[in-house]
């Protein structure tokens, strides 16, 4: 299967129109469609409903944009990575992030690289334990930050010396910002927003131990992947959301507080890689760095 056809695939998908995707593509009509039905045909299933007004994907449809994203990313990786003779030419460190404060030291890490390897390039993306694993498994990413609890028999992990605290998000006019710090018993009842990744966590969620019960049995109204939504929510008044400190503003414009869990809660985040991972030139460079900053 070539490449050129998951190109012209991802197109039409993204398009949702063959006569859109043909002027993106500049091919013509009647070759798009030859080389998508020769696709289907190779394949042995349809990937495309051909509707009047627009295409719409199969369930295998969909399934298959999934992978052909995820071929063409990691194929794009692998020619930067062979193609960058050495550093001071340039090259690419893929890393995915949990939401924590502690990404600054990657950062710190990154501005002093900056300084003697200008031409290093940074591809950040943002999402839970389980989005970071999966690009990372697939070598989709060099690099991941998580935050316990995790499975670390898969990875090399470097603790971070940062430690992010647990706690209550909550509206200014809101009777608890009184309150130096949240308890057990004040949470219990409280409509509350939580993160996915701790939903799915279950027993082993940190919060269980915390609570002496289990987490489930909190007045649970709405759940997040990444807290900047959840935010908006808390902040027209649909609940309260656990999360970290350090995540959303909370300055004298901000009309939202952070109060602490009481007894504190705290969450260790780690830099992790896959063992026996095989690094670019540039992803070493920074493996390098991060372990003569911050240990192992």
């Amino acid at each position: 299967m070539e490449l050129r056809l998951l190109r012209y695939f991802l197109a039409v998908a993204k398009e949702q129109s063959i006569t859109g995707a043909t002027e993106i593509l500049h091919v013509t009509q009647p070759t798009l469609s030859r080389q998508l039905s020769e696709l289907e045909t190779e394949l042995g299933t349809k990937l495309l409903i051909r509707g009047k007004r627009r295409v719409t994907l199969t369930e295998k449809g969909l399934l298959f944009r999934q992978r052909a994203e995820e071929i063409l990313s990691l194929t794009e990786k692998t020619e930067q990575e062979i193609k960058t003779p050495d550093l001071f030419a340039g090259g690419d460190i893929y890393i995915g992030c949990a939401e924590s404060d502690n990404i600054r030291f990657l950062a710190q890490t990154a501005k002093d690289l900056q300084q003697d390897y200008q031409n290093l390039r940074y591809h950040l993306s943002s999402g839970n334990a389980a989005d970071v694993q999966l690009r990372l498994e697939k070598g989709l990413l060099d690099f991941g930050v998580l935050m316990d609890p995790f499975d670390k028999r898969s990875y090399n992990c470097l603790p971070l010396p940062g430690v992010d605290t647990w706690g209550l998000l909550m509206r200014k006019d809101s009777l608890l910002t009184t309150h130096a710090h949240i308890t057990r018993e004040e949470l219990k009842n409280l409509p509350l927003l939580v993160s996915e990744q701790d939903l799915a966590a279950g027993n082993d969620s940190p919060y269980n131990a915390w609570l002496h019960q289990s987490f489930t049995d909190l007045n649970i109204v709405a759940t997040y992947n990444l807290i900047f939504n959840a935010a908006l929510m808390v902040r027209e008044g649909m609940g309260y959301a656990l999360t970290l400190d350090k995540l959303v503003s909370t300055g004298p414009d901000s009309a939202l507080c952070f109060k602490p869990l009481f007894p504190q809660l705290e969450a260790h985040i780690y830099f992790v890689w896959r063992k026996y991972q095989i690094f670019s030139p540039a992803a070493k460079l920074f493996l390098e760095h991060m372990r003569q900053k911050y240990g192992a």
